[in-house]
């Protein structure tokens, strides 16, 4: 018996729709072992106040501070005293916003104007960096194992240790952005938690654009904390680029995940405005009130500009106070812009940004190497380096473009934030290549590249569908190669704390050229 074009077409009509991928996203708002979470990054945290507060005020350059440091520390101090203004360009370089040398002077205020005093604050916010990392990974990962290894390999990285035990800003920038990045994780969890709510309310397909995500405290909070990063440097201004981006990228993505008919459309209608007034105007805001001092001030740099290097004030022109601060922020801005290598800025130690990723030319913050005790030798080696640990850092470039095939290839949204993060910190300074540059400013990289290394270690435990030896074998490995990150760090830590070691250990120290 043949069968017809009409029976065909009944048997087809009667064969079920089997779907590639679920029509409703799995309800996972984030991880559900609260307890043993909490747990392992208090365990986690304390390791990291171990190593970053132990012998904090060591080494000084006789009493003073070492590199950078003698601008801010004394900023920091001046500021102490003249409530919370710098009015005396004698003390430093007035270049930066006040956020970072007013929290320097928290340390002062407490410790006084000593090693401790100016680094306690960077110590501690390194301390909190390492519990926000373990967090962080540990919601994207949905592993509070993923979670403690990437607080392990952050504590014994170089760049990050080094960064919070210096009173310079880049760490305590790094600390907000990394914050403001962990609240955005959190936003979208519970973005995605009301989508689903919305979703079993028949919410969803309301309207054309879908609901209405309501107040998210937790992405306003982003916005201050990027405001605040910006507050400390100006490169603060690239996260809020690529931190925006991001949120509205999570909040297409959640729509689209949930069946709204017009997912775009709706992001433009609902979300385009909230994300623009978060990521603009709280933020630009923030940076304004860091500055509540300085307007109420009598005596801070360039507050009274109008009638002496600036005209008089015309009806169209904003009040005195804000073309003061214009004026002052001109000045900042034309120093840094004409810190180039054309105008004949060099230094020793500067790099550009390809060098970034491997660490290939650290800085060196100090060394002493004339009549130094305590190695047994006629006179030791006293050294701090700012340097990456090479057996995490030396991996740059293969994680790198494993995160982007992940990311690009495999649609893993969670590479795609880690790279955003490290791209905010990297990317921008390609703008500008003749410009004065130093590694110390891939110091907010290294949260975002211990995030990577993390997320792989997690890909090659939890791989589906391994043989019970194959999970031995991963196990073995990962094992072997926290060991080897842990070890790596060991070795380099004279060099990273200014502990005397002989000429001979210092020549095995050095592993590149590049590193003198």
């Amino acid at each position: 018996m043949s069968t017809t074009a009409d029976d065909l077409a009944v048997h087809e009509r009667h064969v079920p729709v089997i779907s590639p991928g679920p029509l409703v996203p799995v309800a996972d708002f984030g991880p559900v072992d609260r307890i043993e979470g909490w747990v392992a990054t208090a365990i986690i945290t304390a390791l990291a106040a171990l190593t970053r507060l132990m012998n904090l005020g060591s080494p000084t350059d006789a009493g003073t501070p070492i590199f950078d440091e003698k601008h801010y520390a004394p900023q920091a101090w001046q500021m102490l005293s003249n409530y919370g203004v710098e009015d005396n360009p004698g003390f430093g370089l007035v270049v930066h916003p006040p956020v970072g040398k007013q929290m320097i002077a928290l340390g002062e205020a407490i410790f006084g104007y000593n090693g401790v005093g100016w680094r306690f604050t960077s110590a501690v916010l390194g301390v909190l960096l390492v519990l926000l990392v373990v967090r962080i990974v540990r919601r994207i990962s949905r592993s509070t194992l993923v979670g403690s290894m990437a607080g392990l390999l952050l504590i014994a990285d170089g760049v990050s240790f080094v960064a919070a035990r210096t009173a310079l800003l880049d760490g305590i920038q790094t600390f907000f952005v990394v914050a403001a990045f962990g609240a955005l994780i959190v936003d979208r969890d519970q973005v995605r938690e009301r989508m689903h709510n919305a979703l079993l309310e028949g919410r969803i397909a309301e309207t054309p654009w879908g609901p209405r995500l309501g107040v998210r405290w937790w992405r306003f909070g982003a916005g201050v904390l990027l405001g605040v990063a910006t507050a400390t440097k100006w490169s603060g201004l690239y996260y809020i680029v690529f931190f925006g981006a991001m949120s509205l990228a999570f909040d297409i993505a959640a729509r689209r995940a949930y069946r709204v008919p017009r997912p775009w459309f709706g992001a433009i209608r609902r979300d385009i405005g909230p994300t623009a007034y978060v990521f603009l105007a709280i933020p630009f805001a923030v940076y304004l009130a860091s500055y509540a001092w300085w307007f109420s001030s009598e005596t801070g740099v360039n507050r009274y500009e109008v009638g002496q290097s600036i005209g008089e004030r015309q009806w169209y022109q904003p009040p005195d106070a804000i073309r003061s601060l214009w004026h002052y922020t001109y000045k900042a801005f034309h120093f840094h812009a004409t810190l180039t290598n054309a105008n004949g800025n060099h230094h020793p130690w500067e790099s550009k940004p390809w060098t970034w990723p491997m660490s290939l030319r650290p800085v060196l913050y100090a060394i002493d190497n004339q009549n130094v005790p305590g190695c047994g030798a006629a006179s030791c080696v006293k050294a701090v380096m700012l340097v990456g640990t090479p057996a995490m850092w030396w991996l740059a470039v293969p994680v790198l473009f494993y995160a982007v095939w992940r990311a690009f290839v495999r649609r893993d949204w969670r590479y795609a934030v880690v790279l955003t993060g490290y791209g905010a910190g990297f990317l921008p300074w390609f703008a500008d290549i003749d410009r004065q540059m130093y590694f110390f400013y891939a110091v907010p990289m290294a949260p975002f590249l211990v995030m990577a290394i993390a997320l792989i270690l997690g890909d090659i435990l939890h791989a589906r569908n391994q043989s019970a030896e194959r999970r031995t074998l991963g196990l073995i490995a990962v094992s072997c190669y926290i060991a080897l990150v842990i070890t790596n760090f060991a070795w380099l830590y004279p060099v990273l704390t200014g502990v005397p070691i002989s000429q001979a250990t210092w020549n095995m120290e050095i592993w590149l050229p590049s590193w003198r």
